[in-house]
């Protein structure tokens, strides 16, 4: 089995985040993971990208926490994937499968959830709801997509209650979803037994690898050894 981590951010692009693109590649590596998507937060949520910049260069910049994980795990041999998470009113979305040519070609994407969703899905893209049952002060509501998303997150090791796992595990056998799990992991600081992801039957050589081993199955949560 292959593991990777698909829930990831880096203090180039994530105002909420301490730990590089380079050194979270790193520390993955050391923790015997295979691979890592980073899944930095998007023009709509707490990104370290100013507003006022033209699209290409939000777009530059934005990639820039990505393509320096990018680098540093072509150098030391680990698999890195280019992810966004996409904050809808509360919601906050896991996307894979898009790259930089793609944000380049779809200005203004923030802007409209639906639409996104629409170009995103014609490209092949993955859609995961985040931790959909999290409670906490930046958060008003509980925003649930079901006709919207591939699957649900059920494990992340960021969440400070057991029971929002417990919901979106919950939530998933509702309505049928296939389900991941991410460590949603901002900071070095976060402890080993701490770290979650997924396990693959198949290894992953392009980020839509990922979609295709979701969507046979072939996919299941990885929890982490200490749970909350």
């Amino acid at each position: 089995m292959y593991k990777y981590e698909t829930h990831l951010h880096t203090a180039e692009t994530s105002a909420c985040a301490s730990a590089t693109g380079a050194e979270q590649a790193r520390r993955y590596k050391a923790e015997g993971y295979d691979g890592i998507f980073i899944t930095d937060h998007f023009f709509n949520s707490n990104t370290t990208v100013p507003r006022e910049l033209s699209w290409d260069e939000k777009v530059m910049l934005y990639c820039k926490g990505y393509e320096n994980a990018k680098a540093e795990g072509d150098r030391i041999g680990l698999k890195v994937f280019f992810g966004i998470e996409y904050t809808y009113q509360g919601a906050d979305i896991l996307v894979y499968g898009l790259d930089k040519q793609w944000l380049l070609a779809h200005r203004d994407c923030d802007r409209d959830f639906y639409q996104f969703y629409y170009d995103a899905k014609a490209e092949g893209a993955l859609l995961i709801h985040a931790h959909p049952f999290r409670e906490a002060d930046y958060l008003r509501e509980i925003k649930l997509l079901p006709k919207w998303v591939d699957g649900v997150e059920v494990y992340n090791s960021g969440n400070g209650k057991d029971v929002y796992n417990e919901r979106a595990e919950w939530y998933a056998k509702q309505f049928g979803f296939r389900t991941t799990a991410g460590s949603d992991n901002h900071h070095l600081s976060v402890r080993s037994e701490r770290l979650a992801g997924i396990l693959s039957e198949t290894e992953f050589n392009r980020p839509e690898d990922y979609a295709k081993a979701f969507f046979a199955d072939k996919v299941k949560p990885l929890y982490p050894a200490e749970r909350l």
